[in-house]
């Protein structure tokens, strides 16, 4: 075979990046509890279906004859793959070479990847451990000059690939050890992001941060529960694996790019189910709370709803779910937290969630207690107004259907953001739903402020006003005015629901939003 002595050195040299940084630094690896680049991508993709790109890139070492004695790779593995027989593309960091930092990197990797994902419209995994970014200080002395960062360098089509993409196909981000810098970054640009509870994420690690005055351990500065309270991270898992499994799940709702709508999955639960709970699941005590997502896992399609982001903004409760077999995007006040009152963070959560669905084309259900927005000094410190606005337009924009379900309270400018102004959009009143300009609770003493004064016993004036304002505020008059359109019996929900995912399914439309999805 004439070719033979090549093939033998292609093979060699495959044997010898399959060896990583040396058995060395794998064992550290696997004694941090962590696995390496290469398990992590078998255990994320279906079995045998990762096709490697650039396997033999790296640092070689040659003898006077210049025959090879070693191999490096480079700290990128990348390559296409199947994840639910789904073409993907998966891109991850080597930490077991130069701990995962630039001096290690050959940047075209890591970038062909973004490209590839772009222009194949495939939906891209990115697993991030290290730094990932231009260089470290060791870098001046490897290289003898400062790097400019975004100066005249390839650096530049990377940064614009890590965000642009956001705008194309489905991106997630797996935070699997210490995360910092450019990686970090890489790891907040996605749409849906998971650490596991032993990593850390941050801009700067302990050493740097420590200049400042602050001696913080890596939990203590990045770990899981800052993150994910933040909002930086979406979830936190305990395993490598479990990370793995949130990012085929999350994957399965959406479609491979914008150029193209969600698959309608299997439908196999009954559209005609009535969950009995739902009509008494709400209390006629108005300060009594009670658990939301019991009520979406029993109008969607059941075991489907997959949250995204419960540890940030948490009136809200965000994520995705099917509807008969349709992906939908469900957005579901959490009356737990500030009452579903809408705080800046929840105004930020409902903001990316609303411009997920619209890049993906997915429609959105939104159950509805919003008392409003929260109210005192820290709610305007915090300029929850601007950014309760931002939530309007961000809705307002929207062209995807829409569905609201008005469980219990729709009161001010938060609760009139419960569906797009200005174009159709289906909508329904639980026969528990209250409304208003502002809750009576509190409004009454303002508004009623003279009459309770002059009154001889001012509780009891009190306790009159309300009662004869609380006759008046009946949803059914609301509905007698057809201010609202249909008042329904919270059992036919998901029966609803059912026939909104029907009307819905016709009028996704594949293509690029008319603005681009930012982190």
């Amino acid at each position: 075979m004439p070719w033979q002595p090549e093939l033998d050195d292609l093979r060699e040299r495959e044997r010898l990046v399959l060896q990583l940084g040396g058995a060395d630094k794998i064992k550290l690896q696997h004694d941090g509890g962590r696995l390496t680049v290469r398990e992590r991508i078998d255990g994320l993709v279906d079995g045998g279906s990762f096709h490697e790109i650039g396997a033999i890139a790296g640092r070689a070492r040659y003898d006077g004859d210049n025959q090879l004695i070693d191999l490096t790779p480079s700290n990128c593995v990348m390559g296409r793959a199947h994840i639910d027989g789904r073409p993907v593309v998966v891109v991850g960091d080597d930490f077991t070479v130069r701990g995962g930092s630039a001096d290690a990197t050959i940047k075209e990797k890591p970038l062909m990847a973004e490209q590839m994902a772009e222009q194949l419209r495939l939906p891209i995994v990115r697993i991030i451990e290290g730094s990932g970014g231009g260089g470290s200080v060791k870098t001046i002395e490897t290289t003898g000059r400062a790097n400019l960062p975004g100066g005249v360098s390839q650096g530049t089509t990377a940064f614009h690939y890590t965000t642009n993409n956001m705008s194309v196909v489905p991106v997630v981000g797996l935070g699997l050890g210490s995360v910092a810098g450019l990686g970090a970054a890489r790891l907040a640009a996605s749409h849906y992001s998971v650490m596991t509870k032993s990593s850390a994420m941050f801009v700067a690690g302990p050493p740097l941060v420590k200049a400042l005055g602050q001696d913080l351990t890596k939990t203590e500065l990045g770990g899981w529960e800052i993150q994910t309270r933040a909002g930086a991270v979406d979830h936190a898992t305990d395993t490598e694996h479990e990370a793995f499994e949130c990012a085929r799940r999350f994957l399965s709702y959406l479609p491979s790019s914008v150029h193209e709508v969600a698959e309608r999955g299997p439908r196999t639960d009954d559209p005609e189910r009535r969950e009995e709970k739902l009509f008494s699941v709400i209390p006629r005590d108005i300060r009594k709370v009670y658990r939301m997502r019991p009520i979406v896992e029993a109008v969607v399609d059941q075991g489907s709803f997959f949250e995204v982001g419960r540890m940030y903004g948490r009136s809200i409760i965000t994520g995705l779910a099917r509807i008969d077999g349709l992906p939908v995007a469900v957005l579901a006040s959490d009356p737990y937290f500030y009452g579903g009152a809408w705080t800046a963070e929840t105004c930020e959560k409902v903001i990316r969630h609303v411009d997920l669905a619209e890049t993906f084309h997915l429609p959105v259900v939104y159950l509805v207690d919003c008392p409003g927005f929260l109210i005192g000094l820290e709610a305007e410190k915090a300029a929850t107004i601007r950014l309760g606005v931002r939530a309007m337009a961000a809705i307002n924009q929207t062209t995807v259907p829409w569905c609201s379900i008005i469980v219990r309270n729709a009161f001010g400018v938060a609760g009139a953001v419960h569906q797009p102004a200005g174009r159709f959009a289906v909508r329904y009143a639980w026969i528990t739903a209250r409304w208003g300009s502002l809750p009576l609770e509190g409004g009454i003493e303002a508004a009623y402020r003279q009459d309770i004064a002059d009154a001889d016993d001012p509780a009891a004036k009190l306790t009159e006003i309300e009662a004869r304002l609380n006759k008046l505020r009946s949803p059914m008059r609301t509905a007698e005015a057809y201010w609202v359109e249909e008042m329904i019996d919270p059992r036919d929900t998901r029966k609803l629901l059912v026939e909104f995912s029907s009307l819905a399914e016709k009028l996704r439309k594949p293509g690029p939003t008319g603005f681009g999805m930012r982190p």
